[in-house]
């Protein structure tokens, strides 16, 4: 495995979030999955902390955990932004990932 460039990767995880319509969200594991594909490496915990030191311009709200969940910190504002674009929840308030799940994408 390759040194990875860790301005090229935070940059490539930022660009997969930006295309995330509205309504719908990935996982940080698909993120880490796809800019890995094209970097060699990285996982999601990486994903999660590039969202946390710069995923503030992007929108951040949608990337969840596999389970459709948020971190506890930002759920009440992810919330809003849930409910004004109309994606799907379940009962307990997390995100129905079966339902709003987007596969993130690095081409074109």
């Amino acid at each position: 495995m390759g040194h990875i460039d860790p301005e090229e990767y935070a940059e490539m995880v930022l660009t997969c979030v930006e295309r995330v319509p509205r309504g719908r969200v990935t996982t940080y594991g698909a993120i880490a999955e796809v800019v890995g594909a094209r970097l060699g490496g990285g996982g999601p915990r990486q994903v999660g902390s590039i969202m946390a030191s710069y995923g503030g311009p992007v929108p951040w709200w949608r990337v969840v955990r596999a389970d459709g969940s948020l971190p506890p910190s930002h759920q009440d504002e992810a919330r809003q932004c849930y409910l004004e674009e109309g994606t799907p929840l379940r009962p307990s308030g997390n995100v129905d990932i079966k339902r709003a799940f987007w596969r993130p994408s690095l081409k074109g």
